[in-house]
Protein backbone atom coordinates (compact mmCIF):
# COMPACT_ATOMS: atom_id res chain seq x y z
CA UNK A 1 0.00 0.00 0.00
CA UNK A 2 1.38 3.40 -0.99
CA UNK A 3 2.18 6.09 1.57
CA UNK A 4 -0.53 8.37 0.20
CA UNK A 5 -3.18 5.63 0.54
CA UNK A 6 -2.08 4.95 4.12
CA UNK A 7 -2.33 8.65 4.98
CA UNK A 8 -5.83 8.84 3.46
CA UNK A 9 -6.93 6.16 5.92
CA UNK A 10 -4.75 7.11 8.89
CA UNK A 11 -5.50 10.82 9.24
CA UNK A 12 -9.33 10.56 9.06
CA UNK A 13 -9.14 7.67 11.57
CA UNK A 14 -7.07 9.74 13.99
CA UNK A 15 -9.48 12.66 13.63
CA UNK A 16 -12.43 10.34 14.25
CA UNK A 17 -10.82 9.14 17.48
CA UNK A 18 -10.34 12.76 18.59
CA UNK A 19 -13.98 13.55 17.77
CA UNK A 20 -15.16 10.55 19.81
CA UNK A 21 -13.00 11.62 22.79
CA UNK A 22 -14.39 15.18 22.57
CA UNK A 23 -17.91 13.81 22.21
CA UNK A 24 -17.47 11.62 25.30
CA UNK A 25 -16.13 14.60 27.25
CA UNK A 26 -19.06 16.76 26.10
CA UNK A 27 -21.54 14.14 27.29
CA UNK A 28 -19.87 14.38 30.72
CA UNK A 29 -20.09 18.18 30.79
CA UNK A 30 -23.65 18.54 29.48
CA UNK A 31 -26.20 16.64 31.53
CA UNK A 32 -28.30 14.28 29.40
CA UNK A 33 -26.14 14.66 26.27
CA UNK A 34 -25.92 11.24 24.54
CA UNK A 35 -22.63 9.35 24.76
CA UNK A 36 -21.07 7.73 21.67
CA UNK A 37 -22.10 4.28 22.95
CA UNK A 38 -25.71 5.35 23.55
CA UNK A 39 -25.83 6.85 20.07
CA UNK A 40 -24.43 3.66 18.57
CA UNK A 41 -27.11 1.60 20.33
CA UNK A 42 -29.77 4.04 19.10
CA UNK A 43 -28.43 3.79 15.53
CA UNK A 44 -28.62 -0.01 15.65
CA UNK A 45 -32.22 0.27 16.81
CA UNK A 46 -33.17 2.80 14.13
CA UNK A 47 -31.47 0.82 11.36
CA UNK A 48 -32.61 -2.60 12.58
CA UNK A 49 -35.81 -2.40 10.53
CA UNK A 50 -35.58 0.53 8.09
CA UNK A 51 -38.46 -0.76 5.93
CA UNK A 52 -41.24 -0.96 8.52
CA UNK A 53 -44.54 0.86 7.98
CA UNK A 54 -46.77 1.27 11.04
CA UNK A 55 -48.92 4.03 9.62
CA UNK A 56 -48.80 6.87 7.11
CA UNK A 57 -46.89 9.00 9.63
CA UNK A 58 -44.77 6.23 11.20
CA UNK A 59 -42.31 4.65 8.78
CA UNK A 60 -38.77 3.28 8.86
CA UNK A 61 -35.61 5.18 7.98
CA UNK A 62 -35.57 3.91 4.39
CA UNK A 63 -38.92 5.59 3.71
CA UNK A 64 -37.87 8.78 5.51
CA UNK A 65 -34.79 9.10 3.30
CA UNK A 66 -36.67 8.06 0.16
CA UNK A 67 -39.35 10.72 0.67
CA UNK A 68 -36.70 13.38 1.22
CA UNK A 69 -34.76 12.30 -1.87
CA UNK A 70 -37.89 12.40 -4.02
CA UNK A 71 -38.41 16.06 -3.06
CA UNK A 72 -34.72 16.85 -3.48
CA UNK A 73 -34.47 15.36 -6.96
CA UNK A 74 -37.79 16.92 -7.96
CA UNK A 75 -36.47 20.41 -7.20
CA UNK A 76 -32.96 19.63 -8.43
CA UNK A 77 -34.09 18.28 -11.82
CA UNK A 78 -36.35 21.30 -12.33
CA UNK A 79 -33.47 23.61 -11.40
CA UNK A 80 -31.22 21.83 -13.92
CA UNK A 81 -33.81 21.96 -16.72
CA UNK A 82 -34.29 25.70 -16.23
CA UNK A 83 -30.82 26.70 -15.02
CA UNK A 84 -28.68 25.16 -17.78
CA UNK A 85 -30.52 26.85 -20.70
CA UNK A 86 -30.58 30.13 -18.76
CA UNK A 87 -26.85 29.82 -18.12
CA UNK A 88 -26.25 29.27 -21.83
CA UNK A 89 -28.39 32.29 -22.66
CA UNK A 90 -26.52 34.52 -20.21
CA UNK A 91 -23.14 33.24 -21.33
CA UNK A 92 -23.85 33.68 -25.05
CA UNK A 93 -25.86 36.90 -24.98
CA UNK A 94 -24.64 40.05 -23.24
CA UNK A 95 -28.08 41.65 -23.26
CA UNK A 96 -29.51 38.64 -21.43
CA UNK A 97 -26.64 38.89 -18.95
CA UNK A 98 -27.32 42.59 -18.34
CA UNK A 99 -31.02 41.91 -17.85
CA UNK A 100 -30.79 38.86 -15.57
CA UNK A 101 -27.58 39.39 -13.61
CA UNK A 102 -28.97 41.97 -11.11
CA UNK A 103 -31.94 39.73 -10.25
CA UNK A 104 -29.69 36.69 -9.80
CA UNK A 105 -27.41 38.62 -7.45
CA UNK A 106 -30.40 39.88 -5.43
CA UNK A 107 -32.25 36.55 -5.17
CA UNK A 108 -29.21 34.29 -4.76
CA UNK A 109 -28.47 35.14 -1.09
CA UNK A 110 -32.10 34.88 0.07
CA UNK A 111 -32.47 32.17 2.71
CA UNK A 112 -34.58 29.16 1.69
CA UNK A 113 -36.65 29.60 4.85
CA UNK A 114 -37.72 33.03 3.60
CA UNK A 115 -39.39 31.40 0.58
CA UNK A 116 -41.08 28.67 2.60
CA UNK A 117 -44.14 30.56 3.95
CA UNK A 118 -44.89 32.06 0.54
CA UNK A 119 -44.56 28.70 -1.22
CA UNK A 120 -46.77 27.05 1.39
CA UNK A 121 -49.39 29.77 0.88
CA UNK A 122 -49.31 29.35 -2.92
CA UNK A 123 -49.25 25.54 -3.18
CA UNK A 124 -50.89 24.48 0.12
CA UNK A 125 -49.10 21.14 -0.29
CA UNK A 126 -46.05 19.86 1.60
CA UNK A 127 -44.38 18.14 -1.35
CA UNK A 128 -44.91 20.95 -3.85
CA UNK A 129 -43.76 23.50 -1.27
CA UNK A 130 -40.53 21.61 -0.58
CA UNK A 131 -39.83 21.05 -4.29
CA UNK A 132 -40.44 24.71 -5.14
CA UNK A 133 -38.19 25.96 -2.32
CA UNK A 134 -35.44 23.56 -3.42
CA UNK A 135 -35.85 24.74 -7.01
CA UNK A 136 -35.62 28.42 -6.08
CA UNK A 137 -32.60 28.08 -3.82
CA UNK A 138 -30.59 25.53 -5.81
CA UNK A 139 -30.93 26.99 -9.32
CA UNK A 140 -28.36 29.78 -8.87
CA UNK A 141 -25.15 27.68 -8.83
CA UNK A 142 -26.28 25.96 -12.03
CA UNK A 143 -27.00 29.23 -13.83
CA UNK A 144 -23.79 30.94 -12.67
CA UNK A 145 -21.45 28.02 -13.38
CA UNK A 146 -23.03 27.25 -16.75
CA UNK A 147 -22.66 30.89 -17.80
CA UNK A 148 -19.05 30.84 -16.59
CA UNK A 149 -18.39 27.72 -18.65
CA UNK A 150 -19.89 29.26 -21.76
CA UNK A 151 -17.84 32.42 -21.32
CA UNK A 152 -14.64 30.38 -20.86
CA UNK A 153 -14.75 29.11 -24.46
CA UNK A 154 -11.75 30.38 -26.41
CA UNK A 155 -12.51 33.25 -28.78
CA UNK A 156 -10.39 31.50 -31.41
CA UNK A 157 -12.88 28.61 -31.48
CA UNK A 158 -15.74 31.05 -31.87
CA UNK A 159 -14.00 32.89 -34.70
CA UNK A 160 -13.39 29.61 -36.55
CA UNK A 161 -17.06 28.69 -36.10
CA UNK A 162 -18.12 32.01 -37.62
CA UNK A 163 -15.76 31.54 -40.56
CA UNK A 164 -17.25 28.08 -41.15
CA UNK A 165 -20.72 29.64 -40.85
CA UNK A 166 -21.91 27.43 -38.02
CA UNK A 167 -25.45 28.03 -36.81
CA UNK A 168 -26.05 29.08 -33.21
CA UNK A 169 -27.25 25.58 -32.42
CA UNK A 170 -24.11 24.02 -33.94
CA UNK A 171 -21.92 26.44 -31.99
CA UNK A 172 -23.77 25.68 -28.74
CA UNK A 173 -23.71 21.87 -29.10
CA UNK A 174 -20.44 21.35 -30.98
CA UNK A 175 -18.12 23.95 -29.47
CA UNK A 176 -19.51 25.47 -26.30
CA UNK A 177 -21.11 22.43 -24.66
CA UNK A 178 -17.97 20.23 -24.48
CA UNK A 179 -16.04 23.09 -22.84
CA UNK A 180 -18.89 24.06 -20.51
CA UNK A 181 -19.71 20.52 -19.30
CA UNK A 182 -17.21 20.51 -16.38
CA UNK A 183 -18.57 23.88 -15.21
CA UNK A 184 -22.15 22.66 -15.56
CA UNK A 185 -21.43 19.61 -13.41
CA UNK A 186 -19.71 21.80 -10.82
CA UNK A 187 -22.86 23.90 -10.64
CA UNK A 188 -25.03 20.78 -10.41
CA UNK A 189 -22.81 19.38 -7.65
CA UNK A 190 -23.16 22.57 -5.63
CA UNK A 191 -26.87 22.70 -6.39
CA UNK A 192 -27.53 19.15 -5.20
CA UNK A 193 -25.63 19.85 -1.98
CA UNK A 194 -27.78 22.93 -1.37
CA UNK A 195 -30.94 20.96 -2.20
CA UNK A 196 -30.11 18.28 0.37
CA UNK A 197 -29.30 20.95 2.94
CA UNK A 198 -32.54 22.82 2.26
CA UNK A 199 -34.80 19.76 2.49
CA UNK A 200 -33.87 19.10 6.12
CA UNK A 201 -34.83 22.64 7.16
CA UNK A 202 -37.96 22.65 4.98
CA UNK A 203 -39.23 19.35 6.38
CA UNK A 204 -38.67 20.50 9.94
CA UNK A 205 -41.17 23.30 9.33
CA UNK A 206 -43.64 21.62 6.98
CA UNK A 207 -43.86 18.20 8.63
CA UNK A 208 -44.79 14.96 6.89
CA UNK A 209 -42.52 12.01 6.15
CA UNK A 210 -38.85 12.84 5.64
CA UNK A 211 -35.49 12.85 7.40
CA UNK A 212 -35.83 16.52 8.41
CA UNK A 213 -39.20 16.03 10.08
CA UNK A 214 -37.96 12.79 11.67
CA UNK A 215 -35.10 14.68 13.35
CA UNK A 216 -37.51 17.38 14.58
CA UNK A 217 -39.95 14.75 15.83
CA UNK A 218 -37.15 13.05 17.78
CA UNK A 219 -36.31 16.41 19.36
CA UNK A 220 -39.92 16.84 20.44
CA UNK A 221 -39.79 13.34 21.95
CA UNK A 222 -36.51 14.22 23.76
CA UNK A 223 -34.65 11.43 21.90
CA UNK A 224 -31.40 13.38 21.58
CA UNK A 225 -29.35 10.32 20.63
CA UNK A 226 -31.63 9.85 17.59
CA UNK A 227 -30.99 13.46 16.58
CA UNK A 228 -27.28 12.66 16.33
CA UNK A 229 -28.12 9.50 14.38
CA UNK A 230 -30.20 11.61 12.00
CA UNK A 231 -27.39 14.14 11.57
CA UNK A 232 -24.94 11.36 10.72
CA UNK A 233 -27.39 9.84 8.21
CA UNK A 234 -27.95 13.24 6.57
CA UNK A 235 -24.19 13.70 6.28
CA UNK A 236 -23.62 10.24 4.80
CA UNK A 237 -26.42 10.60 2.25
CA UNK A 238 -25.11 14.05 1.30
CA UNK A 239 -21.64 12.58 0.85
CA UNK A 240 -22.99 9.83 -1.42
CA UNK A 241 -24.96 12.33 -3.51
CA UNK A 242 -21.86 14.50 -3.95
CA UNK A 243 -19.77 11.46 -4.89
CA UNK A 244 -22.40 10.39 -7.43
CA UNK A 245 -22.42 13.74 -9.22
CA UNK A 246 -18.61 13.86 -9.01
CA UNK A 247 -18.44 10.45 -10.71
CA UNK A 248 -20.68 11.63 -13.54
CA UNK A 249 -18.63 14.83 -13.85
CA UNK A 250 -15.44 12.82 -14.32
CA UNK A 251 -17.11 10.67 -16.98
CA UNK A 252 -18.04 13.71 -19.08
CA UNK A 253 -14.97 15.86 -18.42
CA UNK A 254 -13.07 16.29 -21.70
CA UNK A 255 -10.04 17.56 -19.72
CA UNK A 256 -9.50 14.11 -18.18
CA UNK A 257 -7.75 12.90 -21.31
CA UNK A 258 -5.48 15.95 -21.30
CA UNK A 259 -4.44 15.36 -17.67
CA UNK A 260 -3.68 11.63 -18.15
Amino acid sequence: MKKEQIEKILFPSLLLILIIFFWKALSGWVEGFPTPLETYDAAMEVLADPFYIESEDDKGMFWQITNSLERVFGGFILASLVGIPLGFLIGMNKRAMYALSPFIQILKPVSPLAWLPLALFVFRDINLTAISVIFITSIWPIIINTALGVQSVSKDYMNVARVLKYTQLEIATGIILPVAVPYIFTGMRLSLGIAWLVIVAAEMLTGGIGIGFWIWDEYNNLNYHNIIVGIIIVGLVGYLLDALVGWFANKFDYRKGERS
